[in-house]
């Protein structure tokens, strides 16, 4: 039983043929061949096109594998923000038939040394702002090779120049670091052009990226994404927007960092299958200077989480964007809160769509359909290929609208966690459903709705509350800027509700939102201990850090 195939939008395929392309410089190559001149992508108003990616990415990989003598399935680490040297290395990496490692550029050194260890990778190319992390764990890591690329490298004379120097000087933003060896990432490009290249074939079955959780509940583990993987899921993605996008290319602001699986699939990836243009923005947590930038941007759509379209909505002068072409805006990454929606939703006049997934997915398994006219608090509808069934505590399939695990099969799955087996064998099960550690239900229509992380689930007296539910309500309160919630001990209740808000409005109290919780809230979900703090903790892509919340307000 399918329920959700009745609701897909017109032309979106039940399934999508996953052996069209070999792997994902397959289709890179054939992008690049029927779109060479348009623009792929752009940053700090300097656009390369497909060709020049091209170019450029090959030279990159004959690099790697003639003067670094790399081999076929070995992990090259990539820790970079948003740049035109990211995806150069991106699809270089992949061309050499190597496995990408992204990095978070904000990792410390203990974060950094643990992955490069795990992923067993012996190169990083890495931008020189976060080279003295690199120094402070070299010694203790596999690494040999190190190729470091500056903020304003790929842009053209004099502006790169500038760029490298006010960075460095003015801003201050390259501490010093010493790393013998290391090598210019310009110098290696000119490296590479001393050698003939051709892109080493690839199969199905072959990693093309070894994707690191965000280690919110302990070390990070790293996703096996095949070639089949990512392939399945750029299909499956296109399908999906197909119908709305029409065939004339166009321009997708890409904020999220491409380090980030939603980021990477779904705007790096699956948009050039389409001859898109990726406007890259580097820093999208600088509020100001985003909106500066895309202002006069003739762009099409927009990809991101709640907290960037909350924090772009409360800019004065986001308003005055142009929104003129604006046909699509993807939420995904945590909940969209409902009033983040509406708000968006009047000041752009285009609906915001949320979409589900997981690293261990590739990471797309639910999106809503891309003609909905209103926010729905939906995670959407399984994408083509995919199933997604509600499962109890013993992995029996319960029935629609019955709550449980949301578990996706389909062949975006990751192949398991790198070198986990035990851990793999706790979330895919033999018949292939991956357990997401998400709690869901599903309608009759098969849109499913998002309840909360197990995990983060807390008990009241034996009732369970979803921290989720009670930030939406909180989040309603016009003084309040954002919200977390976490299970606190209670000796009468075993747990209790705890809040920690940030305050928009000064003047808000703890008795404001405590009334307004009674009024929308049965009791025990109602909130009995308010923190108020100026940040709440969060990750790169703007998911609450709860076990930080616990920290700091339980376990302190």
């Amino acid at each position: 039983m399918k329920p959700w195939l009745d609701s897909y939008q017109q032309g979106v395929p039940e399934y999508i043929s996953v052996d069209e392309f070999h792997s994902v410089a397959d289709i890179f190559d054939q992008s690049v061949e029927k779109y060479a001149e348009l623009p792929a992508f752009s940053n700090f108003g300097h656009s390369l096109s497909f060709r020049e990616i091209s170019f450029y990415s090959a030279r990159l990989a004959a690099y790697l594998i003639n003067d670094l003598g790399l081999k076929k399935g070995e992990r090259v680490a990539l820790m970079m923000p948003n740049l035109l040297q990211s995806p150069i290395a991106i699809f270089a990496i992949l061309r050499a038939g190597l496995v990408v490692v992204n990095v978070n550029p904000l990792y410390t050194a203990r974060e950094l040394k643990y992955q490069l260890n795990d992923a067993e990778a012996d190169t990083i190319i890495i931008v020189d702002n976060f080279c003295h992390v690199l120094e402070k764990v070299m010694k203790e890591t596999a690494v040999r090779n190190i190729i470091v690329t500056r903020m304003g490298d790929m842009l053209p004379f004099p502006k790169s120049t500038l760029m490298n120097l006010v960075v460095k000087y003015l801003k201050r933003k390259v501490p010093g670091y010493h790393l013998p060896g290391a090598v210019r990432f310009k110098k290696a490009l000119k490296h590479g052009a001393r050698h003939r290249f051709s892109t080493v074939p690839c199969s199905h079955e072959d990693i093309a990226f070894l994707q690191y959780t965000g280690g919110t509940t302990g070390p990070a583990k790293g996703a096996v994404l095949t070639h089949k993987n990512m392939v399945a899921n750029m299909q499956q993605a296109s399908a999906w927007i197909k119908p709305s996008i029409g065939d004339q290319p166009k321009m997708i602001i890409t904020a999220l960092p491409l380090y980030h699986i939603f980021s990477l699939t779904a705007n790096c990836l699956t948009f050039i299958k389409h001859g898109w243009m990726n406007y890259l923005i580097t820093n999208p947590r600088d509020i100001n200077g985003f909106v500066k930038e895309i202002k006069n941007l003739k762009f099409a759509a927009i990809t991101g989480v709640s907290t960037l379209f909350n924090g772009l909505l409360n800019h004065p002068e986001f308003k005055h964007v142009d929104f003129s072409r604006l046909m699509l805006t993807l939420g995904g990454g945590m909940s969209i809160q409902r009033s983040v929606a509406q708000r968006w939703k009047q000041v752009t006049g285009v609906t915001l769509i949320e979409a589900y997934g997981l690293t261990e997915t590739s990471p797309a398994a639910c999106v809503n359909p891309m003609n909905l006219e209103e926010f729905n608090g939906m995670i959407g509808l399984p994408i083509s290929s995919t199933e997604v069934s509600i499962q109890d505590d013993e992995w029996n399939e319960l029935k629609l609208g019955e709550t449980g695990e949301i578990c996706i099969r389909g062949p975006q799955v990751m192949r398991g966690y790198w070198k986990r087996p035990r851990e793999t064998a706790n979330i895919l099960s033999a018949d292939g459903w991956l357990h997401s550690g998400d709690v869901g239900v599903m309608n009759a229509q098969g849109f499913v709705k998002l309840v909360d992380r197990i995990k983060d689930m807390i008990s009241v007296s034996g009732f369970n509350v979803y921290p989720s539910e009670i930030e939406a309500v909180i989040g309603e309160l016009d003084g309040v800027a954002d919200v977390g919630v976490v299970g606190a001990p209670d000796e009468n209740s075993g747990e209790t509700v705890m809040a920690v808000v940030v305050k928009k409005d000064p003047d808000l109290s703890e008795e404001v939102i405590i009334n307004y919780c009674r009024e929308n809230l049965t009791g025990y979900k109602v909130p009995k201990i308010i923190h108020f703090t100026d940040e709440l903790p969060r990750t790169h892509v703007g998911k609450v850090l709860r076990r930080e919340l616990r920290k700091r307000y339980i376990e302190s």
